[in-house]
């Protein structure tokens, strides 16, 4: 029977957890804009998409800032180390905010045609979806 190796220790799989966030809220707009193109109800699958990558990837985004607190207490700061992963640090702090307040702006979109129980016409629908894509490429 194969063995499988042993799982890294939580610091070590900061590298392997960075690139889910990094690749799933990349895609989001993708699907936010093809969403706004559509006319509702043929949108709804593409904001669903959009909403669970959203949230995918901020959950995954504190998952690998978790593990990069681990990294960085095991790790060596000589000279300039230290400004690098204090920069670092502090991006990732602003990555989870901005991606929370994100994630928490697009579910009131997402769900703004149950909330005020009525359907969502086309103009109603583009203007706060293109408002959020210019939000999001900040």
């Amino acid at each position: 029977m194969p063995q499988f190796p042993p799982l890294p220790s939580w610091d070590a799989m900061h590298p392997l957890l960075i690139h889910f966030p990094i690749v799933l809220l990349l895609i989001v707009p993708l699907f936010a804009v093809i969403a706004a193109f559509l006319q509702p109800p043929r949108n709804r699958p593409y904001l669903t998409v959009a909403l669970l990558l959203l949230l995918l990837g901020t959950a995954s985004l504190f998952l690998a800032a978790s593990s990069g607190e681990q990294a960085a207490e095991l790790a060596d700061r000589p000279g300039g180390v230290n400004a690098v992963l204090t920069a670092h640090e502090s991006l990732a702090s602003v990555s989870k905010i901005f991606f929370s307040a994100l994630s928490v702006l697009f579910m009131g979109l997402y769900l703004w045609p149950w909330i005020w129980r009525r359907p969502q016409s086309r103009k109603a629908f583009i203007l706060p979806t293109v408002a959020f894509i210019a939000i999001y490429s900040v």
